[in-house]
């Protein structure tokens, strides 16, 4: 019966019914065909309970649309072990728009009678308003248990803490969900369809809500293709609506502008139906058992390899990737490459054809016919042809609409603060610190679907880190926007307004990758900057604090030994190596001439950050963190001895808001580093006696066994950066990065307007000594980012107390 809507439907109208209980995405199918004036309801029809599944906004919009208030729809909500109904939720007859409403799913309402539910965290505490748990229900609802099955039992029917009846039970449903303010709960999916790829943490249900915005998706589901055991893949199966046609790379567009790269889908299928189970919810171990050939994975017309280096070319390609055959124009990123894949694929051709391509080249030639005419190029005349020979300071030309024409605020005293970055690492901590060291309400550019969910990622990354407060609820306002894009993503009103409203701009925003070349970067750490400069001389002049990094000094031109003074003007870009320090090199090139046309700006530059002080928390994606571990998983270091400038991230954070607020800081740069030079072998050594056995190696030996391994796995935490160790820099002695800080002359770093600036405060940065390492080591261990080793009870440390012992 349930195979046809409209035989379904006549039946109940012969039965008279007045209730009907539907799984949602059979209620889905049915909305879809009312709205096309297929079907109608019966008379007799009075309540439609839907369940079994989240409910599609656009469904409810449509019933809302072509049915009204009657009959009521309700949206149900009930895990079996809870005897089938836990929540409901009654939606208003008609449409709530999307600014107006609190959730982004629809919600699935309060506890009915007799049921209560919790939200709880790890340790069984209730979570505030807005703030994700796992979904808990206690009641005379609640089942006795599985049959047969007591260690299952007692893992999911646990003693209810909020309960003085005895033998008073809850059940932990595994269901994300959050209080909304109103009293509503909203689930936002499954903890068990959280999966992690490639080290980040993906819950599938969020990129399956943003897919669902897109207007000729009517359906979608997002599962985990494994194409091999270590090479897990995102596809995405969606349904259109009848007679909408469009291609995978306009959905992977639509979806990189509102998710971050890790979430995008390798794979975009498009299926009449997506397949149910019996009980009409949508069967995702059926989708899992379907093969996705590269015909799915890029749109390219298949043309087969012509020449030996092209065959020779696809095998690779085929065996890295994991598909069936690729053809020569097919991309090799739309295929489900990606950064770690890479590496692999650049070292089997370097072992296979003795050929040396730069990693930057596949992003240029990101196909086999491409790369083939590049090894061509490389056999007969030795280099490589980029296609674009980037010029450095043709790029940074600054807008010449950007002109300060109106008299400076004070921002000494700002009421509104405008800060980009604010969900990474360094931004978060200046999030804190604005917070605490100022009275004004901070408005925070970030990127979400809107200001609800926005809010909630910053309040999530605060928390995260253990800095949020209650009282920080009301002053941080989230802008759902993209640095990359035209007036950060805003309306030409919006960008008006926000320019009227902020005194003060501090640009930390920034795509840090040091993989991508300078093009693929150019639109957020370039022109996101040049948007921003916009912003501060819109309506008002508005001061621009800018975070930038060492890194801009990292060209030839400086490794001759010289102090470099923050008061250098930034002239010398020949031989910058990395795309991301070309882009921050041009970006702060166009703050200097914002400031030369009479924009107040600050420029500030710190050195390599590592983890807080006190509470020990660091980024684990970070590159000194990746050498730490990859260099202990491959049992050795390379023999080179350089002054590491580690500046733990809380002295960064609390300096730049200090300076930023002392009116003589004002059109300087300050360098932000840590004074106690500390030197690689000082590391490694410590690292040593810490319990883990890591030998010294020459660097040739140590390049060769990384490259060995990263061929044919990605396991070790150095893969996707691999190309730094290995590729020549473009100076006239064609140095590795490190060779040359090894080789040349390394410049030193001149801080004294920041000590003159930080001179009647507090901020000290602190010396990375044992005691600051071991409280380290303790906290990777204890977070599960390194192994214990089998030898640290004999040095003094323990990972349990994460203090000295």
């Amino acid at each position: 019966m349930l195979n046809s809507v409209s035989l379904f439907l006549q039946h109940c109208r012969d039965l008279g019914l007045t209730v009907l209980s539907l799984p949602t995405a059979f209620w889905h199918q049915l909305t879809s065909e009312l709205a096309k004036g297929k079907i109608t309801l019966p008379n007799s029809l009075r309540l439609m309970s839907i369940g079994g599944e989240h409910a599609l906004s656009e469904s409810v919009g449509l019933w809302q649309q072509w049915v009204g208030a009657t009959p009521q729809l309700v949206n149900g909500y009930g895990p079996t072990e809870t005897t089938v109904v836990a929540t409901m939720y009654y939606l208003p007859g008609r449409s709530v728009s999307r600014n107006q409403r609190k959730w982004l799913e629809i919600p699935i309402g309060r506890a009915i009678r007799n049921l209560q539910t919790y939200v709880l965290d790890n340790d069984l505490q209730p979570v505030p308003i807005g703030v994700l748990g796992e979904l808990h229900i206690g009641g005379v609802g609640i089942a006795r248990g599985y049959l047969n099955r007591p260690d299952l039992t007692a893992e999911k029917f646990i003693s209810n803490p909020f309960s003085e009846e005895p033998n008073s039970r809850l059940y932990k449903s595994g269901d994300l969900a959050r209080y909304l303010p109103d009293g509503n709960i909203e689930y936002l999916g499954r903890i068990d369809n959280q999966v992690k790829i490639r080290g980040f943490r993906i819950e599938l249900g969020e990129i399956e809500a943003v897919l669902a915005q897109h207007p000729f998706v009517t359906e979608n589901a997002v599962i985990v293709h494994e194409a091999s055991k270590t090479d897990k893949r995102l596809v995405a199966y969606f349904v259109l609506h009848q007679g909408q046609v469009i291609e995978n790379s306009a959905l992977r567009d639509f979806l990189t502008e509102r998710l971050p790269d890790y979430m995008i889908p390798s794979a975009f299928v498009t299926k009449e139906s997506l397949p149910l189970t019996p009980n009409g919810k949508i069967d995702r171990r059926a989708l899992s058992q379907l093969s996705v050939s590269n015909y799915q994975l890029s749109e390219k017309t298949f043309v087969a390899p012509r020449t030996s280096d092209e065959k020779c070319l696809a095998d690779i390609w085929v065996e890295v990737l994991g598909v069936e055959q690729v053809g020569i124009h097919e991309s090799f990123f739309e295929l489900g490459g990606h950064s770690l894949l890479a590496t692999q694929l650049m070292s089997r051709i370097r072992e296979t054809l003795s050929v040396d391509i730069p990693l930057r080249q596949l992003f240029e030639s990101p196909t086999i016919a491409g790369m083939a005419q590049t090894i061509e190029q490389i056999r007969q005349v030795g280099i490589v042809a980029t296609k674009t020979v980037i010029d450095l300071n043709a790029e940074a030309v600054l807008d010449s609409t950007i002109q300060p024409s109106a008299v400076p605020v004070n921002a000494l005293k700002p009421k509104s603060i405008f800060l980009s970055g604010a969900t990474g690492f360094l931004g978060a901590y200046l999030l804190y610190d604005l917070l605490v060291q100022t009275t004004a309400n901070i408005y925070c550019l970030v990127r979400a679907k809107n200001a609800a969910e926005g809010k909630n990622r910053l309040q999530n990354k605060l928390e995260s880190y253990f800095l949020w407060n209650e009282t920080f609820g009301s002053r941080i306002i989230p802008i759902i926007g993209e640095l990359s894009q035209p007036l950060l993503a805003l309306s030409e009103q919006l960008f008006k307004d926000l320019a009227n409203q902020i005194d003060v701009i501090y640009h930390n925003g920034a795509l840090v990758n040091f993989v991508y070349p300078y093009q693929t970067l150019k639109a957020t750490n370039v022109l996101g900057t040049q948007e921003m400069l916009r912003l501060a001389t819109h309506t008002k002049i508005k001061p621009v604090h800018y975070v930038s990094t060492l890194s801009v000094f990292e060209s030839c031109g400086y490794f001759d030994g010289r102090i470099i003074r923050e008061t250098y003007a930034l002239n010398d870009s020949e031989g910058l190596f990395s795309g991301y320090a070309q882009s921050k090199w041009v970006a702060e090139k166009l703050v200097m001439t914002a400031r030369e046309r009479g924009l107040p700006v600050c420029i500030y530059r710190p050195g390599t950050l590592v983890g807080h002080s006190q509470t020990q928390i660091w980024n684990p994606y970070d590159l000194i963190f990746r050498m730490i571990k990859g260099c202990i998983q491959l049992g050795k270091w390379p023999d080179i001895n350089i002054t590491l400038h580690l500046t733990p991230v809380d002295y960064v954070s609390q300096a730049i808001v200090h300076l930023s607020r002392q009116p003589e800081s004002l059109g300087k740069a300050f360098h932000l580093l840590n004074s106690h030079h500390f030197l690689v072998r000082q590391l490694f050594d410590w690292i040593n006696s810490f319990g883990y056995p890591i030998q010294q190696t020459p660097y040739h030996q140590w390049q060769t066994e990384l490259v060995n391994i990263v061929k044919y796995s990605h396991k070790n935490a150095l893969s996707s950066l691999t190309s730094l160790f290995i590729e020549k820099v473009p100076c006239e002695e064609e140095l590795t990065l490190p060779e040359m800080y090894v080789q040349g002359k390394v410049p030193h770093y001149d801080c004294q307007n920041t000590l003159n600036g930080l001179t009647d405060s507090s901020i000290i940065c602190p010396p990375i000594n044992d005691k600051l390492l071991g409280n380290y080591f303790s906290y990777f261990i204890q977070n599960n980012l390194l192994e214990e080793p089998s030898s640290l009870c004999a040095t003094g440390y323990s990972s349990d107390s994460h203090k000295p012992l």
